[in-house]
């Protein structure tokens, strides 16, 4: 357990990002007993312009004014601000030497904003934990001088474009030379076990609260009850980059007796697919997340049939949480991130596989294995994420 520290996050996520955010979900638990300062991603000169009519990019600007306050408190131990400063847009540079020069000074205009902030609150020996801000996170240890530098990686962001570019070369100095980096799945600790000793799984947080069916009444969703039994069901988006249409499809074919249930939006491949014209494959369209443990609750197989891609190989499926949160029977593709789940799921490896592991699953179903898949998931809080963050930093700060 860290109490009574300091601690600075920075990362590729501001605070009044409109999605969800591990980032901020940790920064939270890490203000339930440490004074934390919350970094937003510093203005740049392209989006300035670019983006200068969105409610986000005026404030940054106001900010910049003077205009409005860029260290704000949002709660008890939490502080969240907004750089003064403004950063060139580079990622158009093509030479390594140029584009490290001008970086470095991005980084230092970066690094001033908050070394201004950390003489204001009076932070002292702090923890500085960079939530995959490979570019702008990149001379942080050497500006900032934290008494421990963490390096969170969470996404194979050098699979994107953008990250790619320079990120390739970029992000295994920046592991090399952090202290400790920390990993939601154990593809990405392997990756860093390559340019640093010091690379651990800690898991994932989820709030699975909402899908925790035992202290709380859920009921099958209505439009469920007219569906056959069993049901195979899927909650989330349609995405064809993440998701095997042609599985979906050889399982509805070859089980015609099963039902086959999508609850989601669909993406523009899943719309023009062949599933729409199989009897036994039920497509509800979009629900509101609030109502996603209703449908949940009235399937007897939960499935997340991925594409193995640079997009699913390694990133923590939280969807297998929320099903087994509720006991659920849950197939899912083999992948290395998916090897933290081996013990409460059934890992499909082909298409027949996939149908042999179903048959498996509903054949096998009890209240004693319903009762061990809701205790592992329900254990993923962000609170025990935390934890494990902790211990990772205490074990490289003894061993120093």
């Amino acid at each position: 357990m860290i109490q009574n520290r300091d601690i600075i996050v920075i990362g590729i996520q501001p605070w009044d990002i409109e999605i969800g955010s591990n980032c901020k979900n940790i920064a939270m638990e890490f203000a339930r007993r440490n004074r934390v300062l919350y970094v937003n991603t510093p203005l740049d000169r392209v989006s300035m312009y670019k983006e200068k009519n969105t409610l986000k990019i005026q404030h940054r600007i106001k900010v910049q004014k003077g205009l409005v306050p860029d260290l704000v408190k949002l709660e008890h131990n939490l502080w969240n601000l907004n750089p003064l400063g403004i950063v060139e847009s580079i990622n158009w540079v093509k030479s390594p030497w140029l584009y490290d020069l001008l970086n470095k000074r991005n980084n230092r205009i970066f690094a001033k904003a908050i070394l201004k902030a950390i003489k204001t609150l009076e932070f002292k020996d702090y923890i500085l934990f960079n939530d995959s801000s490979m570019f702008q996170g990149f001379y942080m240890k050497e500006f900032l001088k934290p008494s421990t530098y963490v390096y969170y990686m969470r996404d194979y962001l050098t699979k994107n474009p953008y990250w790619r570019k320079q990120g390739v070369r970029l992000e295994p100095q920046l592991i090399c030379k952090a202290d400790v980096v920390v990993n939601n799945s154990t593809l990405y600790t392997n990756y860093g076990k390559q340019f640093n000793k010091h690379s651990y799984m800690v898991g994932q947080g989820c709030d699975v609260s909402l899908f925790n069916d035992v202290d709380r009444e859920i009921v099958a969703a209505d439009d469920l009850t007219n569906i056959p039994s069993p049901i195979i069901g899927y909650v989330g988006f349609l995405s064809s980059r993440r998701l095997d249409v042609q599985l979906i499809a050889h399982i509805a074919r070859q089980r015609p007796m099963w039902s086959i249930v999508l609850v989601g939006p669909e993406d523009d491949v899943f719309k023009a697919s062949d599933l729409h014209s199989i009897p036994n494959v039920h497509f509800l369209g979009s629900r509101d997340s609030s109502v996603l443990p209703n449908y949940i609750k009235g399937f007897d197989i939960c499935m997340n049939p991925q594409i193995v891609n640079d997009a699913t190989i390694g990133n923590y499926p939280r969807k297998i949480d929320e099903y087994l949160a509720m006991g659920k029977p849950t197939i899912a593709t083999v992948t290395e991130a998916m090897e933290y789940f081996r013990k409460f799921t059934y890992l499909g490896s082909n298409h027949d596989n996939y149908i042999y592991l179903i048959e498996k699953a509903l054949n096998e179903n009890s209240p004693e294995k319903q009762q061990e898949r809701r205790t592992f998931a329900l254990s993923h809080t962000w609170e025990n994420n935390v934890l494990e963050i902790y211990k990772a930093i205490e074990s490289v700060a003894a061993s120093k």
